[in-house]
């Protein structure tokens, strides 16, 4: 697409420059009026500004038509994924009231815990789709509750246990956003710790701060972290795009983020919310 555009630029810019030079010569040639030179530099401007139309409508055509095609077949893939998932969670608990031993409930709420979770990752995903194609609506909430929620959810995994110094705190902003924000930084937190390493949530006056006593990272690596698919230890899951993702929130929402690390003492994060407090 650079190149197209780069291309269609120089046609352009070749084009008009030529024309310009030729009206040039003629009115020197032909000493016209200053109504003509008027005349003739309407018209000029007709013929870029139609010109300029036509080159656009050949570059941006089929790209517009592939992003029409790409929505539909993306909305209906949503639809029919809903589907399905909607059905394991109606079943799961049908079967949740009748199976009594305790080896058949596990294997049962693991199906249930795998199904919350692409059912997290559907939100994700249109949430992701809404935000390319709409203005999301930012709403106000206790940032606290929110924390407590989501710390929750994580502590199911029976990983690394929270320690949560929380005050009450009314932001407002995208409220999907900083939930999938959130859960990237204790994600990494959890990855890069042993299991029984705490984590400790901070939450006081207009900072939010999330310390692990991690692997950590170095000074090299500490300066690559929001670079998108960077791992500073790629033996761990992950494409590497969470910080990446962490920083392009932040960034849209004026939420100044600072990370601190150390290799083999931890890794701390520190959000100032100074422009999203209510």
């Amino acid at each position: 697409m650079r190149k197209e555009l780069i291309l269609a630029g120089v046609i352009y810019f070749f084009t008009m420059f030529t024309l310009l030079m030729a009206v040039y010569q003629f009115l020197k040639n032909w000493h016209m009026s200053e109504f003509n030179f008027f005349v003739a530099g309407a018209l000029v401007l007709m013929v870029a500004v139609g010109w300029g139309y036509v080159l656009t409508a050949l570059i941006f055509a089929p790209q517009k038509q592939m992003e029409d095609t790409l929505v539909v077949l993306t909305r209906d893939i949503i639809h029919e994924l809903n589907i399905p998932l909607s059905t394991i969670n109606a079943n799961s608990a049908m079967l949740k009231k009748t199976l009594v031993d305790e080896k058949s409930l596990k294997r049962l709420q693991r199906i249930e815990d795998a199904s919350n979770r692409l059912k997290k990752l559907y939100d994700e995903l249109v949430y992701a789709i809404h935000k390319e194609m709409h203005t999301i609506e930012k709403e106000s909430f206790d940032m606290k509750n929110l924390i407590e929620e989501r710390v929750a959810i994580f502590e199911e995994q029976n990983r690394n246990p929270f320690i949560l110094t929380l005050q009450p705190c009314m932001i407002h902003v995208d409220k999907i956003g900083f939930e999938q924000m959130l859960d990237n930084i204790l994600s990494n937190a959890m990855k890069y710790s042993a299991k029984t390493s705490p984590i400790s949530i901070t939450l006081k006056e207009t900072v939010l701060s999330i310390e692990d006593k991690g692997i950590g990272m170095s000074t090299s690596q500490l300066l690559r972290v929001h670079e998108r698919y960077f791992q500073g230890d790629e033996r761990k899951e992950g494409e590497g795009i969470g910080l990446a993702l962490v920083k392009k929130y932040c960034d849209s929402e004026e939420i100044d983020i600072y990370i601190t690390s150390e290799k083999e003492v931890g890794t701390g994060v520190r959000l100032h919310l100074n422009s999203v407090i209510k």
